[in-house]
């Protein structure tokens, strides 16, 4: 069902500094931040050859990251996505299967234009997934 590995996310306390690693430190061609409010996050892509880093950075006061970032002060690995060809297809299977998707189960437009879905930790050894439609 999965396929190819789309990005990994990667919660910031500075954006900015994050940016700089990548970008200066690291030799990576780094995207201009994109706000992101449906989901509450500002990101920035780091383009891979083979795949992408996602640096997520707390969009208001109700953002998840900014959460995530009280917990893990310096950052860190925020989830992983996989891509999927039919994502209804996919959250029928996994809801089928015993997995939970977060939120109404409906999938919204992510920072791809795509649409994704997140689900559960819980149910995938404590790694949060999210599964955008390609």
């Amino acid at each position: 069902m999965i396929g190819r590995l789309n990005h990994v996310a990667i919660a910031v306390p500075d954006l900015e500094a994050g940016i700089a690693q990548y970008r200066d430190v690291l030799g990576a061609k780094v995207s201009e931040p994109q706000d992101e409010p449906d989901h509450g996050v500002t990101v920035v892509f780091v383009e891979l050859p083979n795949t992408k880093i996602e640096l997520l950075y707390p969009l208001g006061d109700n953002s998840p990251i900014k959460g995530f970032l009280e917990k893990n002060a310096s950052g860190g690995i925020h989830h992983v996505c996989y891509e999927v060809d039919d994502i209804l297809a996919a959250r029928d299977k996994l809801q089928a299967s015993g997995a939970r998707v977060l939120g109404d189960g409906e999938p919204k437009i992510g920072a791809h234009g795509k649409p994704v879905l997140f689900l559960h930790p819980k149910d995938f050894n404590g790694t949060l997934v999210e599964l955008e439609q390609v």
